[in-house]
């Protein structure tokens, strides 16, 4: 199906498949492409809206029945950790943090393969080869940094890794990875820490960490985090009780297909081809 605005861009649908978070249920995408000297302000303006990147697509869950998952990202003004962040910061002190170009190493894809097939080998990405990799990472028409994570107490190593765009309002954390001998380290927490950090030190408000899914084990993590905005009924609200977006998951959720698409909000395109 295709469905258009007034001004490019056109949006798709994906066709339904099992979702990776709720059990028993089915999954579909909202999509367009990324492309053209109007890439980097299409990014912005739909990162805001709960859309995500993936290479030269922007995407958002537009499943039928279910509108469980919500954008989710932290105002990094107010973010005050909590003890348990502290000692994982302290846990973690002895690595260091060295930002590269979107470019991808074999170092990078060894980490990349090790941690898949330990933490997710019956995932979607479980069978991506090297070529696929690169694609992930190089294949960007915006802003876009690899941050490397290094153990300085093993000679520099390669630890963790966070393909991360810039946007110009936040960070949003596309993808990571970890070493998972060091999973007691809880990485993925502190590469979300770091960035952080990193926001501030950049003079940047947000930090997106991707969709957080009331109900899946696998995203409840990011509702620990303080600060925490989740994208609900077209605006950005505080994260509040995590209990309260039960009726996320109801069938009656959701508006028709033709609805959202005109419901989105596009920048002033016109000139820009």
């Amino acid at each position: 199906m295709r469905h258009s605005l007034p001004i490019a861009p056109q949006f798709y649908v994906t066709a339904p498949q099992a979702c990776p978070y709720l059990g028993k249920r089915r999954e579909r995408k909202l999509f367009t492409a990324l492309q053209g000297d109007h890439a980097e302000k299409l990014n912005n303006s739909l990162s805001k809206q709960g859309f995500r990147r993936s290479q030269n697509v922007l995407y958002r869950p537009s499943c039928t029945d279910c509108a469980a998952c919500l954008s989710a990202r932290i105002r990094v003004a107010d973010f005050a950790p909590k003890r348990g962040h502290k000692r994982i910061t302290k846990r973690n002190e002895h690595l260091l943090r060295s930002p590269r170009s979107a470019w991808a190493t074999e170092e990078q894809y060894a980490l990349f393969r090790a941690y898949l097939d330990t933490r997710h080998a019956d995932g979607g990405m479980a069978d991506m080869d090297v070529f696929e990799f690169a694609a992930m990472i190089e294949e960007t028409p915006v802003r876009t940094r690899v941050i490397e994570y290094r153990d300085q107490s093993a000679d520099n190593a390669l630890a963790a890794v966070c393909l991360t765009d810039i946007l110009d309002d936040g960070l949003s954390l596309v993808y990571s990875f970890f070493a998972p001998d060091l999973q007691k380290n809880s990485l993925g927490t502190y590469v979300i820490l770091d960035h952080i950090n990193l926001a501030l030190e950049a003079g940047l408000p947000y930090v997106y960490l991707g969709y957080w899914v009331p109900g899946s084990s696998k995203m409840g993590y990011k509702a620990s985090f303080p600060a925490l905005e989740v994208y609900v009924g077209g605006e950005w609200q505080a994260l509040g009780k995590p209990e309260d977006y039960a009726t996320q998951t109801h069938p009656l959720s959701t508006d028709p297909i033709a609805q959202q698409v005109a419901q989105i909000s596009l920048p002033d395109l016109r000139g820009e081809e």
